[in-house]
Order: structure tokens, then C-alpha cells, then sequence
């Protein structure tokens, strides 16, 4: 089901990129004259440091508190054997019938005779 919903997309992302207004943009864009050369990375300001966290204070140390043992998983019934159950044998399927790929030929009728000769 999402094989479809991405094939959809797709679909539409081509033809919203095939429109005429995309394309005259390229078109424009490349006929730009050539922009200005990049400033160089050493010109840019350095990067503000990150300030120094606090550190965190410890947790005091508390005694482990002792839980009392779990109880005891009460022992369940049996369950008496049950027959397993059977179901009766599916239909057959009818088969398919095929459809003929030969197309039979049209027999073309000759004209009727003219009723009167030049």
C-alpha cells in the first residue's frame, strides 16, 4: 500500500517539476552573469565558546530498602484434553476459463451485382 502512495508522489513531483514555469526558471538562471567569488573561511569571525557547565551535586547515599519476597504463583488448574477440531475440506476452485488471443476473421462480403452493364 505505501509502494503506491510513494509511486503517486513521485508521479507528482515529476510533473510539478515538468511545468513550464520550472523550466523557463532554469533557463533564466542560466543565463545570469557569473556571481562574485566567495569570501574565504578566514575571513569569517571566529565561533563564541561554549560556556562551562556547573557540576551537578552527589545524590546522597541511602540504604537499599529490602522488599519483602514475592509471594508464591498459585498453582493453575489442568486443562482436560480437548479433540481438535476439523474442518471440512475446501471447494475446488472453478478454473479460470482462458480467453482466446486468436481473433477470428471477418468474412468480407463481395457487392451485389450491378443491374445495369455500360
Amino acid at each position: 500500500m505505501g509502494y503506491f502512495n510513494y509511486f503517486f508522489f513521485t508521479i507528482f513531483l515529476a510533473l510539478s517539476f515538468a511545468s513550464i514555469d520550472v523550466s523557463l526558471a532554469a533557463r533564466h538562471l542560466l543565463q545570469l552573469p557569473q556571481l562574485p567569488p566567495m569570501p574565504k573561511v578566514g575571513s569569517l569571525p571566529p565561533l563564541p565558546s561554549i560556556p562551562t557547565l556547573p557540576t551537578l551535586p552527589t545524590l546522597p547515599n541511602v540504604a537499599a530498602a529490602t522488599l519483602p519476597p514475592l509471594p508464591n504463583m498459585p498453582s493453575f488448574p489442568t486443562l482436560p484434553n480437548v479433540a481438535a477440531a476439523t474442518l471440512p475440506p475446501l471447494p475446488s476452485m472453478p478454473s479460470i476459463p482462458t480467453v482466446p488471443t486468436l481473433i477470428p476473421s471477418i468474412p468480407f462480403l463481395s457487392p451485389p451485382p450491378a443491374s445495369s452493364s455500360p
